[in-house]
């Protein structure tokens, strides 16, 4: 079972953001790679550290957890879990601030002090039906990302000597004062490009045409955004990739409405068929499915089919699909229709006379939601 991310920070539930990131910061510092060289106890705490505070750190997802607690990440890729060094130096360098001389040796930093510089982000937009928000489903896309040139090599940075970092002595009033800083000919990365091939750019990548498998969760919502570790563009030398970032893009569908995990739909009937009952062939986001209207049937009828809705992103089952019966009324009549109600007018069949049990609408709407 997962420790309890205040737990882990050492902070309580109502803790303010700046009280979290206090908290983050001070952990951050005792457990940091370049402190405890080799101690993969002090790694660990450092990465789950980091992973708390990726989600107490951020207010959506702070609530989300509040709520529902790590249920709330799983599956969907939306925050927490499974961080390395380098989403955790990327992510959150600015925690660090200016401590141990001129900053902390960046991504992977272990002790030896180089820095893997990560490739840039990708970001593209995927649509997707309701059918494939429903059931989840994979998709294939085509994307151009850039990669190491085939034949480029990489070198030594002899400013550096491959440490990525340099160091300067300043003398002050206080004595002798040694910082190190990133080295400026290999950007911190500890290599410089030795054999750039043709067609190659200033740092030995090219532009790539690749299909990307995603795997798209059921329930996921217009806007949410999914990551596919390492497949945006690489970085030159002995850098990481990026990452490719998923937007969402709802579709609309033609006759059913999203209310969450709830699917509606508008079922319309004559006069005659609901005074004598009928069966209809509505849609779902499984496919067609007939149903049964009673006879007697009031217009603004709620049917509930439990289960035939969207399932939820948090694996808490699925919505329902309720079907909101409308009684048409006709616009016109013939003069032998004017006179058959006419007719009825007076009869007690046709005068309204709800039950206890016909709820009214404000019950209805209640009960949509509850």
């Amino acid at each position: 079972m997962k420790e309890d991310y205040y737990e882990i920070l050492g902070v309580s539930k109502d803790a303010s953001a700046a009280e979290i990131k206090k908290a983050y910061r001070k952990m951050a510092l005792k457990y940091h790679p370049d402190k405890n060289p080799g101690d993969t106890k002090a790694e660990e705490m450092f990465k789950k550290s980091a992973e708390a505070y990726e989600v107490l750190g951020n207010q959506d997802k702070r609530a989300k957890y509040d709520r529902f607690g790590h249920q709330a990440f799983e599956g969907g890729g939306f925050g927490g879990g499974g961080m390395n060094m380098d989403d955790i130096f990327s992510q959150f360098g600015d925690i660090f601030g200016g401590g141990f001389g001129g900053g902390f040796s960046g991504f992977g930093g272990f002790g030896g002090g180089q820095r893997r510089t990560k490739g840039s982000n990708l970001r593209i937009r995927v649509s997707l039906n309701l059918e494939d928000i429903a059931n989840g489903c994979e998709k294939k896309i085509k994307v151009k990302r850039k990669v190491q040139a085939p034949g480029t090599t990489y070198k030594t940075c002899s400013t550096c000597n491959g440490t990525g970092q340099v160091t300067r002595v300043t003398n002050t009033i206080l004595g002798r004062m040694q910082t190190a800083s990133p080295c400026g000919t290999c950007s911190g990365t500890g290599q410089i490009l030795d054999h750039k091939p043709a067609g190659a750019d200033a740092q030995g990548l090219t532009m790539k045409e690749e299909t990307v498998s995603i795997k798209i969760p059921a329930g996921v919502e217009d806007g949410m955004q999914l990551k596919v570790a390492g497949k945006g563009n690489e970085a030159p030398g002995n850098g990481i990739p990026g990452d490719l970032l998923v937007a969402i893009e709802e579709k609309e569908h033609p006759t059913l409405q999203r209310e969450g995990d709830n699917l509606h739909y508008d079922l319309y009937i004559s006069f005659s068929e609901a005074a004598l009952g009928t069966s209809k062939e509505i849609d779902t986001v499984t496919g067609k499915v007939r149903i049964k209207i009673e006879e007697g049937v009031q217009s603004g009828k709620i049917l509930r089919l439990r289960g035939k809705g969207i399932s939820s992103i948090n694996g808490y089952g699925k919505g329902d699909l309720l079907v909101h019966v409308n009684v048409w009324t006709p616009k016109t009549l013939s003069r032998e229709q004017k006179e058959f109600f006419e007719r009825m007018a007076d009869d007690e069949n046709f005068r309204p006379n709800p039950e206890k049990s016909d709820k009214s609408f404000f019950e209805k709407v209640k009960d949509m939601f509850s």
